[in-house]
């Protein structure tokens, strides 16, 4: 794909001690990376770094005089490596249990240092996207300006690991894979009030529910678009997602995260609870002012940060705001 662009980071050793040499792909959008605040974006589960445009997974959030404006910032989004969005199967990872989310924070941080960004005005990512913000905090806790989580934690819960586990079953197992695990994750991803509103029992024909064909469609759908082995590898990434592992523990490893951190959560996600991310602002408040949440109301579950954009971009433009006859951002963190 022309408008990739690689960076090589040979001889990556992974946190398991495995050695891989990764080809990061990345792709920019707006300003310049050097004529703007940077706004890191990170993909979810089967998205990529595709953010705007044709094709774009978030023209709804971003783009010219969108929420996060592309007059204004600098969007960099990289492609989590082993997704195979470049269709290049040596990009591909097999050995994708070598990986966990740390791993891809410290291949976006290396990435970062390549292209010399050293401070991101923003991070921004939906669920896996979101875990691996939490991550690049972690590990860089002075790097980013706001921390932007929306629909996930700084954990894998043991809900969120069980049920990645059935996901890891169904695609070592199944006679077909990708259509049964998206199947399998498409009823995590809404809610049943969220289908009831949609289909309420109605049939295509005499024997098929309009939900069973939906849910065929979208297992379908990611069966001619994804790769197998991106998908094991995805599914790997969001369960091992952990700020606190080998570190001291949750509340200490943020209390050093200097960033702004809003969280955004949805009342009525069954994947990453909202009891959770609650749980987490309770914590974090009282260590840190520069803590706030958000929550989305809607009944279409995790899904609903890729639905309810109006209520998603009415809680980030105070953020993402901008002076209009300078186009400096007008928010500061404030400790």
């Amino acid at each position: 794909m022309k408008e990739l662009k690689y960076i090589n980071i040979p001889d990556y050793v992974t946190g398991s001690g495995k050695t891989f040499s990764i080809n990061l792909s990345y792709q920019t959008f707006g300003k310049t990376l050097d004529d703007a605040p940077v706004v890191l974006v990170n993909h979810a589960l089967t998205a990529n770094s595709k953010v705007i445009g044709e094709h774009g997974w978030w023209n709804d959030l971003i783009g010219d005089n969108k929420c996060i404006d592309t007059n204004s910032y600098s969007i960099l989004a990289f492609n989590i490596p082993g997704n195979g969005y470049d269709n290049k199967p040596e990009n591909l990872i097999e050995n994708y249990k070598y990986f966990t989310a740390r791993d891809i924070a410290r291949l976006f941080a290396l990435g970062l240092e390549q292209l010399k960004i050293e401070k991101l005005f923003a991070v921004i990512g939906g669920s896996v996207g979101g875990g691996i913000a939490w991550e690049l905090a972690a590990l860089k806790p002075n790097l980013i300006e706001h921390l932007i989580p929306v629909a996930t934690d700084w954990k894998s819960t043991d809900w969120l690991i069980a049920n990645c586990h059935i996901q890891d079953a169904i695609l070592n197992h199944s006679n077909e894979p990708l259509a049964d695990a998206r199947m399998h994750a498409m009823t995590l991803y809404r809610t049943p009030e969220s289908l009831t509103q949609k289909f309420e029992r109605t049939k295509r024909d005499d024997s098929l529910f309009n939900i069973e064909s939906w849910l065929n469609y979208h297992g379908d759908n990611l069966s001619n678009r994804f790769n197998l082995s991106a998908y094991k590898m995805m599914n790997q990434i969001l369960r091992t997602i952990d700020i606190a592992k080998g570190r001291e523990g949750f509340l200490e490893v943020a209390s050093k995260i200097s960033s702004c951190i809003h969280l955004i959560t949805i009342n009525s996600d069954l994947f990453f609870k909202p009891e959770e991310n609650w749980n987490t602002f309770v914590e974090l408040k009282s260590l840190k002012q520069n803590v706030n949440i958000h929550e989305i109301k809607s009944i279409h579950g995790h899904d609903a940060f890729l639905i309810e954009f109006d209520q998603l971009a009415r809680f980030l433009k105070p953020i993402f705001k901008v002076n209009a006859n300078t186009s400096v951002p007008i928010s500061k963190c404030v400790a």
